[in-house]
């Protein structure tokens, strides 16, 4: 198969979702069912510093984060984070306050105003048409935007709707308030990532079959073996 093609599909239980270019895997999804998905958005609960290096760990619904930079922060006092990575067992998974909403065509980033279009969409008519549907979308809200290079091919209402639901989704976790530690919105899961970071692909396939069909499968499997081998018949 050549061009590009991504595959939805699932190991057991597990979603998986595979982007193939000329056949063979560039990057592979794979849910995690034992954690939350990376980008979820969290109460935390400060617990205490971690003294020498200015981050504080932080009680999390899941377990425990590790927040940098995190000058100024009390003990007992609640914030919202998102998640930004895994950490070993054992250890505090790592969190950020510089939150974004991701869709398909939008980004809303609550911390950092402005209105912003990606560079790489270069025609002046779109940009100018982008512009005006940006400020009419977010007028009142003091929340930034950024809209993505997959708006260069899609209908500007579907783009616009795009946006008001990122929108009131961060209006709608801003106003969440509470004590506790608490999961106020899951990340997205593999499937929902490929269709809104591999948006310039149209082939899709999503059959049941579809992940052994296109020899992705196998390539996942050869990929976590301890000996890899290598075109030129090295290991």
């Amino acid at each position: 198969m050549k061009g590009k093609q991504v595959v939805l599909g699932h190991i057991g239980k597990t979603k998986v979702a595979a982007l193939l270019v000329d056949g063979i895997v560039q990057d592979v999804l794979v849910e995690d069912l034992n954690r939350l998905p990376l980008g979820s958005l969290l109460r935390a609960v400060v617990d205490r510093p971690v003294k020498g290096i200015g981050g504080v760990i932080l009680r999390l619904p899941n377990g425990t984060g590790f927040l940098k930079k995190a000058k100024g922060l009390a003990p007992g006092q609640t914030l919202t984070v998102q998640t930004s990575g895994f950490a070993e067992e054992g250890k505090a998974d790592p969190v950020t306050q510089r939150i974004l909403f991701k869709s398909r065509y939008a980004i809303v980033t609550p911390d950092q105003p402005g209105l912003n279009i990606s560079r790489q969409i270069s025609s002046d008519d779109l940009r100018d048409a982008l512009t005006l549907l940006a400020k009419s979308a977010m007028s009142g809200s003091d929340m930034g935007l950024i809209i993505r290079s997959a708006a260069a091919a899609a209908d500007l209402e579907e783009i616009g709707e795009d946006i008001q639901t990122m929108r009131a989704t961060a209006e709608a976790i801003a106003a969440e308030t509470g004590p506790d530690p608490e999961v106020l919105l899951e990340g997205d899961d593999p499937h929902v990532q490929a269709w809104r970071e591999w948006s310039d692909v149209t082939n899709v396939l999503t059959a049941d079959d579809d992940l052994e069909g296109s020899g992705a499968l196998d390539q996942i499997e050869a990929a976590q073996e301890a000996w890899v081998p290598l075109g030129s018949g090295g290991m």
